[in-house]
């Protein structure tokens, strides 16, 4: 397992993060408590939460469970210490959640001590903000985006009042360092220079959608990591199951997050389907399980911090973190590129 540092935070992350958001739905705690164990065997010291989840499917009944279980890991363990720990706060949108309010930061105070409390440690090392307030292209909403009615000083106190609530916790001993997701390349750049100018918490991640049907980092968030330090979190590198194969030619297996979450976050749709079955013809004709093949791609990024991976059995798990040691080929990787080509945006 290889390693990597959160941005200029100097934590040192493994290149497998594990991702919970089936952990309370899909996943039982001692499921859950399995696949931690197992994780921190294999050298994964990742974690990757948020207030939100589970998410397969979002409740209010499951709110919080993932975190609730990882709490009760820490106690029934000890292991907190090694364990490099992220969670998120949920933004807009959610009833169950401070009434579906937007992001303030009376908001990010109070969801850091609840976190705090459900998770049983004092501390949180990495602290995102799930969303942004002013609303963003991700979660498939690329043909609604309208930026055009945002507010810029608005936006710009927005995250002012963010970040000195985050200030207030890394001072507090909370958190250790801080992240966006789901975020833009300008909201990004302003929260660093916001930060820089202030004397504030400057953005160590971002953890946004990346996968080899979703490359939207290659450009200029890439420019951005590149020159600012702010490593990718990649999220749904599986493209939340495509490229594993197994939802091709219309399947819905049993227990797999489409039976459960229709079509995936608008990813489920026929467009994706002639990139998926070329990748996955791409990794069987190299005998390499479609799935280790798409984490091992996005582990070749440079900008990539951490590829956050998510299983709901023990052998989707190991495959999973077994991509660390997977290495693709020169010419493994020119043929990723011509697929590409030919299928920039599928999804």
């Amino acid at each position: 397992m290889k390693y990597n540092k959160l941005g200029r935070t100097g934590i040192s992350v493994s290149e497998i993060c594990l991702g919970t958001m089936t952990w309370g739905s899909q996943n039982t705690e001692a499921e859950a408590f399995e696949q931690m164990d197992y994780a921190l065997e294999k050298g994964v010291n990742f974690f990757d939460t948020a207030e939100l989840y589970p998410t397969t499917p979002l409740s209010a009944d499951t709110y919080a469970l993932t975190e609730t279980i990882i709490g009760n890991w820490f106690a029934k363990t000890g292991r907190r210490k090694d364990v490099v720990l992220a969670t998120k706060v949920a933004g807009s949108g959610r009833p169950y959640i401070r009434e579906g309010k937007p992001i303030t930061g009376a908001a990010i105070r109070d969801a850091v001590d609840q976190s705090l409390k459900r998770l049983q440690t004092d501390y949180i090392d990495l602290y995102q903000i799930h969303w942004p307030n002013r609303g963003h292209f991700h979660f498939r909403q690329a043909w609604t985006y309208n930026p055009y009615k945002q507010d810029r000083e608005r936006t710009l106190s927005d995250m002012n009042e963010k970040l000195e609530a985050l200030d207030a916790c890394v001072k507090a001993g909370k958190i250790r360092a801080i992240g966006l997701s789901n975020e833009t390349t300008w909201g990004t750049q302003r929260f660093i220079a916001l930060a820089e100018a202030r004397g504030l918490p400057r953005v160590a991640t971002v953890q946004n959608e990346y996968n080899l049907l979703y490359r939207h980092f290659d450009l200029d968030m890439a420019e951005l990591s590149h020159h600012e330090d702010v490593g990718l979190l990649a999220y749904s590198p599986l493209a939340a199951g495509l490229l594993t194969g197994k939802y091709l030619d219309g399947s819905k297996p049993g227990g797999s997050r489409a039976s459960i979450n229709g079509d995936l976050g608008g990813r489920l749709q026929p467009l994706q389907e002639p990139a998926v079955r070329a990748y996955v013809d791409m990794a069987r004709k190299h005998g390499l399980d479609p799935a280790q093949l798409a984490l091992a791609f996005c582990l070749t990024r440079p900008f990539v911090a951490s590829v956050i991976i998510g299983a709901t059995t023990m052998e989707q798990l190991k495959t999973d973190i077994g991509a660390a040691d997977v290495t693709l080929t020169d010419e493994i990787l020119k043929e990723i590129s011509k697929v590409h080509r030919v299928y920039p945006a599928p999804i």
